[in-house]
């Protein structure tokens, strides 16, 4: 408390001085009545103590904290939802259109949902028209060069839409919000002057205040990091629900400070959201008709829930095996294999999947809960980056290439029939050919299905930090690109070519954008799968007669037989309607022989 009382007491002071110096002016607008400058002494008191009852209290000053008094404080001031130099009805917005834009990663899906849920509380209207809207907000991507500068060009455009926009209607107002609006905030609002808002990943809570500043005129910024916010306590809007599958934000933020990434410095540190509210939100999609969930988080097998007490024992994290961190193991709380058993006793007909995770966090009881769940999709994002353990060295990453190679052989065991995908970067800070032939003889031995490749992209903080130099020729890192995706292709060509003939489980999400007259879906791996809306006649002899009169749409589980394969995408027809439960038993050895057996058939 001594310390605190030092740092209060200059505050004090300047307040009081502001005060007095205020009461001796001829009128104030803040006083109830005027001051003559010939007050006496009883009345410049009186004066006194009314500014003192009506003016900025301490708490208008104090950032909320992890300290708990000080949180008692400020969540008044949440909870009223005020700010003393603002009206009360100043946040409110009366009808309003917001039109929003999404680029980057899923994790800027989910929250595009969580800040218009903000905004849609205050009064304002969503469209999807940019002409119509009063306000048009950005959700960024920083993780690459070109991610930005789509934005940068977007931005130009937006303006030039804004300075056409008839004088007779209000002036549209230009926002970037998440990792580029962390990252880039000075080039922004004072070189370019492109924008009117901007709001970190952690200040989207602050928006309805911040769009009443630029109301008045003025740019209005927020990007302070937070070691607390998860919006915990906001459910998202979710829109996507047309095609029955929705992204779960579980964790925020990375410690892992690989050396090539700008997530740390634009997200923050790890925390995680607690278990109750991401199980909330899960029984909402449920009730919902959400047939697909994905937990979202930069690290998200991290995850570690210490909200209660009897969460946090002394045990640390569980790493996998040859694995390590750069950080020290955080001891207690519920960890990601709680979650995710826990989520999957939600709905057993809601399929569970979970990006993106660490290859360090996959310990046998998570990989284990996996193959024992027939909801949890038995694919497994393992981003590797590189196939040189010199690379990976320089990457940060915490393994070695044959740790890395021990583990997918332990996926494979504990997860039959597991599919893998993974993230590439080609040319990588003093990558040599032969680190590049090494990530090439790793594709090729892993053999992915899916995969995400990308030529290295330099980010200044990350460089600045890691004191790296990107002395890869750019032409370069193009032509190891394209090495790395001609490899890929044909590796994924033959994992795919392997499922012809079996019959796989597809949600099915909507129409083929080539042909209307075929439908898509996902299996288990995470693989498009196409086939016809309904098959002519004769041409599925395994079709069940009662199937033929049940059309097949979005959100159903239809079970589709495999008849041809590409690196992208598998063909094949539907056999019928299922369910998870059912799939397991049509699948059965003792009651599925190829040819389908309908569900009353292989209960009979």
């Amino acid at each position: 408390m001594t310390s605190n009382t030092g740092g209060l007491r200059p505050l004090f002071l300047t307040l009081q001085q502001w005060f007095l110096r205020s009461s001796l002016q001829q009128t104030r607008m803040c006083c109830s009545k005027p001051v003559s400058l010939h007050s006496n002494k009883g009345s410049r008191v009186d004066t006194f103590k009314t500014q003192i009852a009506t003016g900025p209290k301490f708490r208008d000053f104090v950032k909320e904290s992890s300290n708990k008094k000080t949180r008692a404080i400020t969540n008044d001031l949440i909870c009223n939802d005020k700010h003393a130099y603002l009206p009360e009805d100043s946040e409110i917005g009366n009808s309003r259109t917001v039109c929003f834009e999404t680029y980057g990663c899923q994790m800027n899906v989910n929250d595009t949902e969580i800040a218009w849920s903000i905004l849609q509380k205050k009064g304002y209207q969503r469209t999807s028209d940019v002409a119509e809207a009063d306000v048009v907000l950005l959700v960024t991507c920083s993780i690459r060069e070109k991610a930005e500068q789509t934005i940068w060009n977007r931005l130009r455009q937006l303006t030039a839409i804004k300075k056409k926009r008839s004088k007779t209607r209000a002036p549209m107002k230009i926002g970037v919000l998440g990792c580029m609006a962390e990252r880039l905030k000075t080039e922004l609002l004072e070189r370019e002057k492109l924008v009117d808002v901007l709001a970190g990943p952690d200040a989207y809570r602050d928006l309805p205040r911040l769009l009443s500043v630029a109301g008045g005129g003025q740019q209005a910024s927020n990007v302070l990091l937070s070691l607390e916010e998860t919006y915990a306590d906001v459910m998202p809007v979710h829109r996507s629900l047309h095609r029955h599958g929705a992204f779960v934000s579980i964790m925020r933020g990375c410690d892992n400070m690989c050396s090539y990434c700008v997530v740390p410095f634009t997200r923050g540190r790890e925390r995680s959201r607690p278990v109750a509210s991401v199980l909330e939100e899960v029984r909402v999609l449920s009730e919902q008709g959400v047939k697909e969930v994905t937990l979202l988080g930069q690290n998200v097998n991290s995850y570690r829930d210490t909200s209660e007490r009897l969460f946090c024992g002394p045990e640390p994290s569980q790493l996998s095996r040859g694995f390590r961190t750069v950080y020290r193991a955080r001891p207690g709380g519920l960890r990601f294999a709680d979650l995710l058993d826990r989520v999957s006793l939600v709905d057993p007909e809601m399929r569970i999947r979970f990006t993106s995770p660490h290859p360090k966090d996959f310990p046998d009881e998570v990989l284990q809960l996996i193959a024992e769940r027939d909801n949890v999709c038995k694919q497994i994002h393992l981003p590797a980056q590189s196939g040189s353990s010199r690379v990976l060295g320089a990457m940060r990453r915490g393994y070695t290439r044959e740790a890395y190679l021990e583990l997918v052989e332990n996926v494979k065991r504990l997860v039959p029939g597991v599919s893998l995908s993974s993230d590439f970067i080609a040319g990588f800070c003093g990558e040599t050919e032969e680190d590049h032939l090494e990530t090439l003889s790793l594709i090729r031995e892993v053999r992915y299905n899916v995969g995400f490749l990308f030529a290295y992209s330099m980010r200044n903080k990350t460089h600045a930090f890691h004191r790296l130099q990107d002395d890869v020729p750019a032409e370069l890192k193009q032509r190891r690109l394209e090495e790395l995706i001609g490899v890929f292709r044909e590796e994924a060509a033959k994992v795919n070519a392997a499922l012809v003939g079996s019959t796989q489980l597809v949600l099915v999400e909507g129409e083929s954008k080539r042909s209307d007259q075929d439908l898509y879906g996902r299996n288990d791996g995470n693989v498009k799968v196409i086939f016809p809306r309904r098959e002519g006649s004769g041409h599925n002899t395994d079709m069940p007669t009662d199937a033929d009169a049940a059309p097949i749409n979005p959100g159903d589980y239809v079970l589709v037989k495999i008849t041809s394969a590409n690196s992208q995408s598998l063909r094949g027809h539907a056999l019928c309607h299922t369910s998870l439960r059912d799939r397991a038993i049509l699948l059965s050895d003792h009651c599925y022989d190829g040819r389908l057996a309908s569900p009353s058939q292989c209960q009979a």
